[in-house]
Protein backbone atom coordinates (compact mmCIF):
# COMPACT_ATOMS: atom_id res chain seq x y z
CA UNK A 1 0.00 0.00 0.00
CA UNK A 2 1.30 3.57 -0.99
CA UNK A 3 2.40 5.99 1.58
CA UNK A 4 -0.28 8.49 2.25
CA UNK A 5 -0.45 11.71 3.84
CA UNK A 6 -2.60 14.54 4.92
CA UNK A 7 -1.67 17.37 2.78
CA UNK A 8 -2.06 20.82 3.58
CA UNK A 9 -0.82 23.92 1.37
CA UNK A 10 2.69 24.13 1.30
CA UNK A 11 3.33 27.32 -0.56
CA UNK A 12 5.67 29.89 0.73
CA UNK A 13 4.77 33.58 0.74
CA UNK A 14 6.44 35.37 -2.41
CA UNK A 15 9.92 36.31 -0.57
CA UNK A 16 12.93 38.20 -2.56
CA UNK A 17 15.34 35.92 -3.67
CA UNK A 18 18.25 36.87 -1.23
CA UNK A 19 15.94 36.55 1.37
CA UNK A 20 14.93 33.04 0.05
CA UNK A 21 18.94 31.91 -0.52
CA UNK A 22 19.39 32.89 3.12
CA UNK A 23 16.74 31.30 4.88
CA UNK A 24 18.20 27.96 2.46
CA UNK A 25 22.07 28.71 4.00
CA UNK A 26 20.56 29.50 7.34
CA UNK A 27 19.21 25.27 7.09
CA UNK A 28 22.59 24.44 5.88
CA UNK A 29 24.19 25.96 8.75
CA UNK A 30 22.26 24.35 11.66
CA UNK A 31 23.00 20.86 9.69
CA UNK A 32 26.57 21.98 9.42
CA UNK A 33 26.16 22.77 13.10
CA UNK A 34 24.49 19.72 14.16
CA UNK A 35 27.14 17.11 11.97
CA UNK A 36 29.80 18.59 13.61
CA UNK A 37 28.96 18.60 17.34
CA UNK A 38 27.46 15.08 15.94
CA UNK A 39 31.27 14.07 14.55
CA UNK A 40 33.90 16.50 16.38
CA UNK A 41 34.34 13.31 18.95
CA UNK A 42 36.26 11.77 15.78
CA UNK A 43 39.00 14.35 16.19
CA UNK A 44 38.94 14.46 19.79
CA UNK A 45 38.45 10.49 20.73
CA UNK A 46 41.96 10.36 22.91
CA UNK A 47 41.63 13.45 24.57
CA UNK A 48 37.81 12.85 25.94
CA UNK A 49 38.91 9.41 26.74
CA UNK A 50 42.08 10.24 28.44
CA UNK A 51 40.00 12.67 30.53
CA UNK A 52 37.96 10.26 32.08
CA UNK A 53 40.05 7.38 31.92
CA UNK A 54 37.98 5.18 29.50
CA UNK A 55 39.18 3.50 26.45
CA UNK A 56 38.68 4.26 22.98
CA UNK A 57 35.96 1.67 22.25
CA UNK A 58 34.15 2.90 25.59
CA UNK A 59 34.59 6.41 24.32
CA UNK A 60 33.39 5.96 21.17
CA UNK A 61 30.05 5.83 22.98
CA UNK A 62 30.16 9.50 22.43
CA UNK A 63 29.48 8.47 18.90
CA UNK A 64 26.89 5.31 18.90
CA UNK A 65 24.16 7.03 21.43
CA UNK A 66 23.55 10.06 18.95
CA UNK A 67 22.94 7.96 16.23
CA UNK A 68 20.42 5.25 18.22
CA UNK A 69 18.67 8.14 20.14
CA UNK A 70 18.73 10.02 16.55
CA UNK A 71 17.26 6.79 15.02
CA UNK A 72 14.13 6.90 17.63
CA UNK A 73 13.77 10.18 17.33
CA UNK A 74 13.41 11.16 13.75
CA UNK A 75 9.71 8.94 13.64
CA UNK A 76 8.68 9.89 17.25
CA UNK A 77 9.45 13.14 17.07
CA UNK A 78 8.71 13.91 13.53
CA UNK A 79 5.29 12.63 13.84
CA UNK A 80 4.59 13.98 17.17
CA UNK A 81 4.97 17.81 15.78
CA UNK A 82 3.15 16.66 12.86
CA UNK A 83 1.42 20.12 12.44
CA UNK A 84 3.53 22.47 14.12
CA UNK A 85 5.22 24.66 12.11
CA UNK A 86 8.52 23.52 10.74
CA UNK A 87 10.26 27.11 11.63
CA UNK A 88 9.36 26.35 15.46
CA UNK A 89 10.78 23.05 15.41
CA UNK A 90 13.65 23.77 13.70
CA UNK A 91 14.69 26.58 16.09
CA UNK A 92 13.70 24.78 18.77
CA UNK A 93 15.99 21.57 17.21
CA UNK A 94 18.92 24.28 17.61
CA UNK A 95 18.29 25.70 21.06
CA UNK A 96 18.32 22.01 22.10
CA UNK A 97 22.20 21.44 20.32
CA UNK A 98 23.40 24.68 22.21
CA UNK A 99 22.16 23.11 25.47
CA UNK A 100 23.68 19.31 24.98
CA UNK A 101 27.35 21.51 23.41
CA UNK A 102 27.16 23.03 26.81
CA UNK A 103 26.69 20.05 28.82
CA UNK A 104 29.23 18.55 26.87
CA UNK A 105 31.84 20.86 27.96
CA UNK A 106 30.77 20.92 31.35
CA UNK A 107 30.42 17.68 32.53
CA UNK A 108 32.57 16.46 35.62
CA UNK A 109 31.61 12.63 34.61
CA UNK A 110 31.36 10.55 31.54
CA UNK A 111 27.50 9.88 32.16
CA UNK A 112 26.85 13.65 32.11
CA UNK A 113 28.78 13.45 28.76
CA UNK A 114 26.41 10.43 27.58
CA UNK A 115 23.14 12.45 28.53
CA UNK A 116 24.41 15.33 26.46
CA UNK A 117 25.11 13.02 23.70
CA UNK A 118 20.96 11.91 24.44
CA UNK A 119 20.30 15.19 23.23
CA UNK A 120 22.36 15.56 20.74
CA UNK A 121 20.34 12.35 18.93
CA UNK A 122 17.10 14.38 19.50
CA UNK A 123 18.26 17.14 17.79
CA UNK A 124 19.88 14.90 15.21
CA UNK A 125 16.69 12.88 14.66
CA UNK A 126 13.95 15.87 14.51
CA UNK A 127 15.99 18.39 12.21
CA UNK A 128 17.29 16.32 9.67
CA UNK A 129 13.61 14.86 9.61
CA UNK A 130 12.45 18.23 8.76
CA UNK A 131 15.14 19.96 7.18
CA UNK A 132 16.28 17.45 4.49
CA UNK A 133 13.01 17.85 2.18
CA UNK A 134 12.63 21.30 3.07
CA UNK A 135 14.29 22.58 -0.23
CA UNK A 136 11.20 23.06 -2.22
CA UNK A 137 9.43 25.08 -0.07
CA UNK A 138 11.85 27.87 0.59
CA UNK A 139 13.29 28.86 -3.63
CA UNK A 140 10.83 28.40 -7.03
CA UNK A 141 10.82 25.31 -8.45
CA UNK A 142 13.67 25.99 -11.12
CA UNK A 143 16.42 26.42 -7.72
CA UNK A 144 15.19 23.27 -5.93
CA UNK A 145 17.99 21.38 -7.16
CA UNK A 146 20.54 24.00 -6.43
CA UNK A 147 19.09 24.64 -2.80
CA UNK A 148 19.78 20.89 -2.13
CA UNK A 149 23.24 21.00 -3.33
CA UNK A 150 23.60 23.92 -0.52
CA UNK A 151 21.64 22.11 2.40
CA UNK A 152 23.55 18.76 1.60
CA UNK A 153 27.08 20.22 1.18
CA UNK A 154 26.74 21.18 4.94
CA UNK A 155 27.40 17.56 5.93
CA UNK A 156 30.53 17.37 4.70
CA UNK A 157 31.84 21.04 5.25
CA UNK A 158 31.45 19.55 8.98
CA UNK A 159 34.30 17.46 8.44
CA UNK A 160 36.03 20.09 6.31
CA UNK A 161 35.79 22.97 8.75
CA UNK A 162 34.14 21.82 11.85
CA UNK A 163 36.08 18.41 12.87
CA UNK A 164 39.27 20.11 11.80
CA UNK A 165 38.69 23.37 13.59
CA UNK A 166 36.91 22.14 16.60
CA UNK A 167 40.05 19.47 17.14
CA UNK A 168 42.17 22.36 16.47
CA UNK A 169 40.65 24.14 19.65
CA UNK A 170 40.91 20.62 21.38
CA UNK A 171 44.41 20.55 20.91
CA UNK A 172 45.52 24.00 21.87
CA UNK A 173 43.02 25.02 24.63
CA UNK A 174 41.39 21.58 25.30
CA UNK A 175 38.17 19.54 23.82
CA UNK A 176 35.60 21.02 26.11
CA UNK A 177 36.84 24.50 24.89
CA UNK A 178 35.56 22.97 21.55
CA UNK A 179 32.09 22.35 22.45
CA UNK A 180 31.70 25.60 24.14
CA UNK A 181 32.17 26.99 20.69
CA UNK A 182 29.75 24.82 19.30
CA UNK A 183 27.17 25.83 21.86
CA UNK A 184 27.85 29.20 20.79
CA UNK A 185 27.53 29.14 17.07
CA UNK A 186 24.18 26.77 17.43
CA UNK A 187 22.48 29.82 19.68
CA UNK A 188 23.97 32.30 16.16
CA UNK A 189 22.43 30.00 13.90
CA UNK A 190 18.92 29.99 15.89
CA UNK A 191 19.12 33.89 15.96
CA UNK A 192 19.86 33.93 12.53
CA UNK A 193 16.97 31.32 11.62
CA UNK A 194 14.40 33.56 13.55
CA UNK A 195 15.19 36.33 10.94
CA UNK A 196 15.35 34.60 7.76
CA UNK A 197 12.81 31.63 7.48
CA UNK A 198 9.40 32.16 6.70
CA UNK A 199 6.27 30.45 8.49
CA UNK A 200 6.58 26.74 7.84
CA UNK A 201 2.77 25.08 8.60
CA UNK A 202 2.95 21.35 8.50
CA UNK A 203 2.86 20.61 4.60
CA UNK A 204 2.09 16.62 5.74
CA UNK A 205 0.52 15.55 8.43
CA UNK A 206 2.67 12.77 8.77
CA UNK A 207 1.56 9.67 10.50
CA UNK A 208 2.55 6.40 11.61
CA UNK A 209 0.35 4.47 8.70
CA UNK A 210 2.43 6.45 6.16
CA UNK A 211 5.54 5.57 7.40
CA UNK A 212 4.94 2.09 7.87
CA UNK A 213 2.80 2.23 4.09
CA UNK A 214 6.21 3.51 2.35
CA UNK A 215 8.11 0.32 4.20
CA UNK A 216 6.38 -2.01 2.32
CA UNK A 217 7.50 -0.57 -0.92
CA UNK A 218 10.60 -2.84 -2.39
CA UNK A 219 12.32 1.12 -3.31
CA UNK A 220 12.16 1.87 0.34
CA UNK A 221 13.86 -1.48 0.97
CA UNK A 222 16.71 -1.04 -1.36
CA UNK A 223 17.41 2.06 0.05
CA UNK A 224 17.15 0.99 3.72
CA UNK A 225 19.57 -2.32 2.78
CA UNK A 226 22.31 -0.39 0.98
CA UNK A 227 22.23 2.62 3.13
CA UNK A 228 22.82 0.06 6.06
CA UNK A 229 25.60 -1.48 4.73
CA UNK A 230 27.92 1.51 3.48
CA UNK A 231 26.84 3.23 6.96
CA UNK A 232 27.62 0.48 8.86
CA UNK A 233 31.23 0.12 6.97
CA UNK A 234 31.39 4.20 7.36
CA UNK A 235 31.57 4.80 10.81
CA UNK A 236 32.45 1.56 11.48
CA UNK A 237 35.76 1.90 10.56
CA UNK A 238 36.27 6.01 10.63
CA UNK A 239 35.56 6.67 13.71
CA UNK A 240 38.13 5.47 14.91
CA UNK A 241 40.06 6.95 12.31
CA UNK A 242 42.21 9.28 14.63
CA UNK A 243 43.39 6.22 17.26
CA UNK A 244 44.64 4.57 13.90
CA UNK A 245 46.42 7.49 12.64
CA UNK A 246 48.19 7.80 16.11
CA UNK A 247 49.33 4.33 16.58
CA UNK A 248 49.68 3.07 12.86
CA UNK A 249 50.80 6.14 10.68
CA UNK A 250 52.84 7.81 14.12
CA UNK A 251 51.49 11.05 13.07
CA UNK A 252 50.82 14.09 16.37
CA UNK A 253 47.78 16.20 17.13
CA UNK A 254 48.38 18.69 14.60
CA UNK A 255 48.86 16.39 11.60
CA UNK A 256 45.90 14.35 12.53
CA UNK A 257 43.89 17.63 12.26
CA UNK A 258 45.54 18.53 9.04
CA UNK A 259 44.60 14.96 7.50
CA UNK A 260 40.88 15.27 8.64
CA UNK A 261 41.39 18.50 7.08
CA UNK A 262 41.96 17.18 3.42
CA UNK A 263 39.65 14.32 4.17
CA UNK A 264 36.82 16.93 4.23
CA UNK A 265 37.92 18.91 1.54
CA UNK A 266 37.56 15.52 -0.62
CA UNK A 267 34.14 15.11 1.18
CA UNK A 268 33.03 18.77 -0.90
CA UNK A 269 34.49 17.09 -3.97
CA UNK A 270 32.79 14.17 -3.59
CA UNK A 271 29.67 15.42 -2.38
CA UNK A 272 29.24 17.61 -5.80
CA UNK A 273 30.24 14.74 -7.86
CA UNK A 274 27.73 12.83 -6.35
CA UNK A 275 24.78 15.66 -6.50
CA UNK A 276 25.82 16.00 -10.58
CA UNK A 277 25.66 11.97 -10.86
CA UNK A 278 22.73 11.01 -8.83
CA UNK A 279 19.78 12.40 -10.73
CA UNK A 280 20.93 10.62 -13.88
CA UNK A 281 22.31 7.49 -12.93
CA UNK A 282 21.78 6.69 -9.60
CA UNK A 283 22.55 3.30 -8.80
CA UNK A 284 26.27 3.91 -10.59
CA UNK A 285 26.50 6.82 -8.32
CA UNK A 286 25.89 4.69 -4.97
CA UNK A 287 27.76 2.09 -6.17
CA UNK A 288 30.94 3.88 -7.46
CA UNK A 289 30.50 5.98 -3.67
CA UNK A 290 30.46 2.38 -1.82
CA UNK A 291 33.13 1.15 -3.61
CA UNK A 292 35.88 4.52 -3.18
CA UNK A 293 34.85 3.84 0.72
CA UNK A 294 35.36 -0.22 0.20
CA UNK A 295 38.77 0.87 -1.02
CA UNK A 296 39.80 3.36 0.71
CA UNK A 297 39.14 1.49 4.38
CA UNK A 298 41.02 -1.90 2.85
CA UNK A 299 44.28 0.08 1.87
CA UNK A 300 44.67 2.37 4.99
CA UNK A 301 46.16 -0.71 6.80
CA UNK A 302 48.76 -1.23 4.32
CA UNK A 303 48.69 2.70 3.06
CA UNK A 304 48.43 4.30 5.92
CA UNK A 305 51.58 3.07 7.69
CA UNK A 306 53.39 6.06 6.28
CA UNK A 307 51.86 9.69 6.44
CA UNK A 308 51.50 10.46 2.50
CA UNK A 309 50.04 6.70 2.09
CA UNK A 310 47.56 7.34 4.77
CA UNK A 311 47.20 10.95 3.33
CA UNK A 312 46.13 9.59 -0.07
CA UNK A 313 43.96 7.04 1.30
CA UNK A 314 41.71 9.64 2.75
CA UNK A 315 41.30 11.68 0.06
CA UNK A 316 39.70 8.50 -1.55
CA UNK A 317 37.58 8.33 1.32
CA UNK A 318 36.51 11.65 1.47
CA UNK A 319 35.23 11.64 -1.93
CA UNK A 320 33.64 8.56 -1.81
CA UNK A 321 31.79 9.03 1.64
CA UNK A 322 30.56 12.71 0.59
CA UNK A 323 28.69 11.28 -1.87
CA UNK A 324 26.46 8.94 0.54
CA UNK A 325 24.06 10.93 1.94
CA UNK A 326 22.62 12.72 -1.25
CA UNK A 327 22.78 9.28 -2.88
CA UNK A 328 21.39 7.64 0.18
CA UNK A 329 18.25 10.65 0.31
CA UNK A 330 18.09 10.60 -2.95
CA UNK A 331 17.13 6.54 -3.33
CA UNK A 332 14.45 7.21 -0.10
CA UNK A 333 12.99 10.07 -2.27
CA UNK A 334 12.28 7.92 -5.26
CA UNK A 335 10.86 5.33 -2.95
CA UNK A 336 8.69 7.52 -1.45
CA UNK A 337 7.32 9.83 -4.22
CA UNK A 338 4.95 13.09 -3.33
CA UNK A 339 5.86 12.49 0.42
CA UNK A 340 8.85 14.20 0.95
CA UNK A 341 8.64 14.25 4.76
CA UNK A 342 8.19 10.56 5.05
CA UNK A 343 11.52 9.87 2.69
CA UNK A 344 13.79 12.05 5.05
CA UNK A 345 12.11 10.52 8.24
CA UNK A 346 13.23 7.06 7.07
CA UNK A 347 16.52 8.17 5.98
CA UNK A 348 17.14 10.16 8.85
CA UNK A 349 15.92 7.02 11.30
CA UNK A 350 17.91 4.39 8.66
CA UNK A 351 21.15 6.38 8.52
CA UNK A 352 21.29 7.52 12.03
CA UNK A 353 20.32 3.85 13.58
CA UNK A 354 23.01 2.61 11.09
CA UNK A 355 26.04 5.29 12.26
CA UNK A 356 25.05 4.05 15.94
CA UNK A 357 25.95 0.42 15.36
CA UNK A 358 28.96 1.24 13.04
CA UNK A 359 30.34 3.29 15.82
CA UNK A 360 29.54 0.71 18.61
CA UNK A 361 30.23 -2.23 16.54
CA UNK A 362 33.73 -0.85 15.67
CA UNK A 363 34.59 -0.20 19.25
CA UNK A 364 34.24 -3.40 20.24
CA UNK A 365 36.37 -4.37 17.31
CA UNK A 366 39.50 -1.84 18.21
CA UNK A 367 38.83 -2.72 21.82
CA UNK A 368 39.69 -5.98 21.12
CA UNK A 369 41.73 -6.43 18.42
CA UNK A 370 43.43 -3.31 16.21
CA UNK A 371 42.81 -0.06 14.18
CA UNK A 372 43.53 -2.24 11.50
CA UNK A 373 41.63 -4.61 12.17
CA UNK A 374 38.35 -2.72 12.09
CA UNK A 375 39.06 -1.08 8.74
CA UNK A 376 39.80 -4.04 7.12
CA UNK A 377 36.48 -5.26 8.45
CA UNK A 378 34.60 -1.38 7.57
CA UNK A 379 35.98 -1.99 3.80
CA UNK A 380 34.45 -5.76 3.16
CA UNK A 381 31.56 -4.64 4.51
CA UNK A 382 31.54 -1.75 2.05
CA UNK A 383 32.32 -4.01 -0.77
CA UNK A 384 29.24 -6.12 0.21
CA UNK A 385 27.25 -3.22 -0.33
CA UNK A 386 28.69 -2.42 -3.86
CA UNK A 387 27.31 -5.97 -4.67
CA UNK A 388 24.16 -5.24 -3.60
CA UNK A 389 23.23 -1.73 -5.24
CA UNK A 390 24.85 -4.06 -8.58
CA UNK A 391 21.84 -6.22 -7.38
CA UNK A 392 19.53 -3.78 -7.72
CA UNK A 393 17.03 -3.06 -10.41
CA UNK A 394 15.39 0.45 -11.27
CA UNK A 395 11.91 0.43 -9.58
CA UNK A 396 9.41 1.09 -12.32
CA UNK A 397 7.14 2.67 -9.88
CA UNK A 398 9.39 5.20 -8.82
CA UNK A 399 10.85 6.11 -12.71
CA UNK A 400 14.48 4.99 -11.12
CA UNK A 401 17.54 4.46 -14.01
CA UNK A 402 20.37 3.12 -13.72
Amino acid sequence: MPATTTRTPATPTARSTLVSWLAVCSVSAGIFAIVTVEILPIGLLPSIGGSFHVTDGTAGLTMAIPGLLAAVAAPVVTTATARVDRRTMLGAFMLLLAAASLLMAAAPAYWLVLVSRVLVGVTIGGFWSIAAGLAERLVPEGSVGRAKTVVFAAVPLGSVLGVPVGTFVGDVAGWRTAFVAMGVLSLAVWGVMLRVLPPLPAAEALSPRALTGALRTTGTRRALAVTFLVVLAHFGAFTYVAPFLRAVTHVGEGLTTVFLLVYGGAGIVGTVLGGALVGRRPRVAFAAAAALVAGAALLLPVAGRWPVGALAVLVVWGIGYGAVPGCSQAWFARAVPGAPEAASVLFTASFQATFALGALTGGLVVDRTSPSAVMVLGGLVAALAVAVVGGCRPSARSGARR
